[in-house]
Formats: C-alpha cells, structure tokens, sequence
C-alpha cells in the first residue's frame, strides 16, 4: 500500500516547506513539492490530508519509565505506548529503575520480549549501571540499545552509584553514550534532615527545591563532566534543572553530516513549562528529582535550547499513582505522566516565542537520532523509516481525564487548553494515532543503533 501525506507544511533539517510525502512499505519512498504533485490524484493510494497542518519527523524521546516490569500497577508499556502515540512520539528509551532492575542481560531481553509482544510504537532500553556491573558492558549489543544510565544521585529504584571507584570504572569502561542522573545524594541528605528538624517527618512539597538542591545538582553534574573529561566518555546528562549547570556544557548547532559533541545535556518538559511556583497550584503533582526550580532557573534553560548547550528535550515520563502523590517531600512519589502532552506542550513554547518550530524538530527529533546513532529515524528523508508526526495548529482542546491514556489516569496538564493538536502519528508507514483513536492491534520495532 501506498500512502501520500498531501498538502501539508513539512518541518526538516532548518527549513518549513510545503510538500507531499510518499510512504511505502513502511518508508519514505519520495518528498515531492506539493506544487508539482500528481500521487495524490491516483486511485491506487492512500491519501492523508495535511492541508493546513506541520508535518514533522516523529518525536524520539530519549526518557521514560513505562514501570514494566514490577510497577504495572502505575504503568505498562502498552497503556504508555499508547500515550506516546497519541503525543506524536514515535520512538521512546526506556530506563532500568523498575523490578528487576534492567542490569543484566536477561532483564534487558525480557524486556525485549515484553515490548515484542505490547509497544505500539518504537522502543529500545538503557542498561542501568550499577556498582558492580562495569564487566558486563562489554557484553552488551550496541546495535540494540542507546546506551548505559548512571544514576549519579539517588532516585526512584534506589540505583545509586556512589563510591568513587565504581564511578572511575564506568566512565573509563562504557563505550556507548553514559545518560547520567546528576544530584549529591549527601547534600540532599543534609538538606532533608535540616528541613525535618524545622517543618517536621514530611516537609510540605514546596519546598522539594530546597532539598533537592541547585548546589546538589550542579556538584554531581560537575563531577561527571570532569570524568567524561578525563576518559573521554560520551556524556549525556539528563534533565537539566539549574542556570549554573548551563556553563558545563558548550553550544551545540549540529549541521547535516556534522557528529554530536561528546558531552551533551537534556531538558525535561517539565523543568521548562514549571517552576518551583506552581507548587502552590498544583503541589506534589509536579514533585520530579531533580526538583523543578526557579523562574529564572526556568527562563535561563529556555534561552539554552536556542544558544545549543541543551541538546535534546524529553519528558523523564514517570507515572505514579495518584495515591502515591500525596504527601510532602518524603511522602510523595517523585515523577509525573507527560509523555502524551509533551509536544503539544512544546509547540505551545512555540507559540510564546520561546523557539522556532525548527528548533523544536532539531531537540525533539534530529539531535536524539544523532546522538545516540538512531538508524534511519528522526528525519523526513527517502529512504528513512516512516516515522511521522503531524500537528495542527489553532485546534483548541482542553486536557480531561477522559483523553489521558496513561494507566495513572491522571495529569498536572488536565484542565489545560492547548491550541496544537495531534492529528496522525505514523510509525513505520502505519498510522498508529489517528484523530483521536490508537490502533493498539500495531507493534511498533525494536530501534537500531550505529554508535561512533
């Protein structure tokens, strides 16, 4: 079956441009001006109509935890795949933090398996680092997963990694990208044990960014950029949260042919769209490590997604219950659903000015392919698989908890109206999300790697 996607305005490497794209056996077969045109007009394909929409390459987020196995109670990964279609995510990386850890080589094919059998959209997984298991990295197929995660600070999962030995060890083993949780666990455990001193066991969710400190967060980001310095280790630090930890990293502009640089960061959506204020709207529904922090903290990343030190937006997706969100800064899950309203979310950044819409593309679906060798996604080009995302805009709708397909049937975004809208989300040619509905009979593919 052929499919053309008409008439609509095409989002790519720079430039918005208006063309027609032909889709066949599951790739690009052909990007053609819409102008000079003539496969929409034939009988013999399938025709989707993008007049007046943004075509743009499917978002490939390099952050979530679908809590399978062992937290399927909050999550699994067909409710969260589902989600990702439906917010134009055509590709995700799963992190190790569930039960049991992603640490080994059988937990990391079960998961495999699992996803085989249940993922609507692409998928792959970081295997998680521990302070033990540096011998097994040289084990691991780089051809099937993006990379090895560090949690440098102590988080959901409790994989901390904290002696310096073990640190020394993996920064001079993994040859694959190292996506690192920066926070000092000792300065937050300081911090904490201050508060529960003044304001009690659980000190009101508010103040989660005193605890979970900027100077936490900026001496564990420190820490692992000198390593990476020192062993040359492909860096990726995940979610970024404070101006200060900004100055470690330089400006990324990647060009087509150009190689991503060795020590990059991530934002979250959700260090960019709240601050530490919102926790008087919406308290621990927005409770994440690290925490969420200042407007200036939040206004300083923004301008970093344009200037290049931010080099990827993601969403660290990470449901909970809404019964484990009550409470305080101990009480509290940290972590929040945000995989389905992700790019909408961003194009409404969009719309403040914030970034261009190429821009977003280039953190949201270029710069994860790069960085991470995706094979053959990320960008609207012949030849690459059909992974495609198209929004359209000036479609107000407002977010309730009918439309939430994540399993914690919750969201900090519900009452919010945004002005984008998901139209179609194609992943490898088939149209997973369309207007409003998931086909959850599709599977999407395991994704391939081609590391430098």
């Amino acid at each position: 079956m052929i499919t053309v996607i008409h008439g609509g305005h095409l989002v790519n490497e720079g430039r918005i441009f208006d063309g027609d794209i032909v889709v066949e056996d599951g790739h690009i077969a052909d990007i053609l001006p819409s102008a000079n045109s003539q496969s929409a007009n034939s009988q013999s394909v399938k025709v989707i109509d993008a007049t007046g929409c943004y075509v743009l390459p499917g978002v490939i987020d390099d952050h979530v935890h679908f809590r399978e196995p062992g937290f399927t109670d909050k999550a699994d990964i067909d409710s969260e795949s589902q989600a990702a279609a439906a917010g134009g995510v055509t590709a995700y990386f799963d992190m190790p933090n569930c039960k049991p850890q992603t640490t080994s080589l059988e937990a990391l094919n079960d998961k495999f398996e699992r996803c085989k059998l249940h993922s609507h959209v692409n998928y792959s997984f970081f295997y998680g680092a521990t302070n033990d298991n540096a011998d097994s990295f040289a084990q691991l197929d780089g051809r099937r997963i993006p990379g090895v995660k560090l949690f440098m600070g102590s988080s959901t999962g409790n994989m901390l990694v904290d002696k310096q030995a073990a640190l020394e060890r993996i920064f001079s083993t993994c040859k694959l990208p190292l996506m690192v949780h920066c926070e000092d666990t000792d300065l937050i455990n300081r911090n904490m044990a201050e508060a529960r001193r003044a304001w009690g066991d659980d000190p009101q969710v508010a103040l989660h960014a005193l605890i979970r400190s900027e100077e936490a967060c900026i001496a564990s980001t420190r820490k692992a950029v000198e390593l990476a310095k020192k062993y040359g280790t492909r860096l990726h630090v995940a979610h970024l949260s404070t101006a200060e930890e900004l100055e470690l990293f330089e400006p990324c502009r990647v060009r087509r042919g150009a190689m991503m640089p060795n020590i990059t960061a991530e934002a979250c959506v959700g260090h960019l769209y709240f601050t530490q204020l919102d926790h008087e709207r919406l308290g621990a529904l927005i409770k994440v490590n690290p925490a969420i922090k200042s407007p200036v903290d939040q206004f300083l990343l923004r301008e970093a997604l344009n200037d290049g030190r931010i080099a990827v937006v993601a969403t660290d997706h990470a449901p909970h219950l809404l019964s484990q969100k009550q409470g305080g800064c101990v009480g509290a899950a940290s972590g929040m659903p945000m995989i389905q309203f992700s790019l909408v979310t961003m194009l409404e950044l969009v719309d403040e000015g914030v970034l261009t819409l190429q821009r977003l593309v280039e953190l949201m679906c270029h710069h994860p392919a790069l960085l991470f060798g995706v094979e053959r996604r990320g960008f609207l080009r012949p030849g690459y698989c059909a992974d495609i995302t198209i929004v359209r805009p000036h479609s107000p709708w407002t977010v309730t908890k009918d439309v939430i397909l994540s399993k914690c049937g919750w969201s900090p975004m519900e009452g919010h109206e945004f002005q984008w809208r998901v139209e179609y989300t194609l992943c490898n040619g088939h149209a997973v999300y369309c207007q409003g509905q998931v086909d959850s009979s599709y599977i999407g593919e395991a994704v391939t790697f081609c590391h430098r």
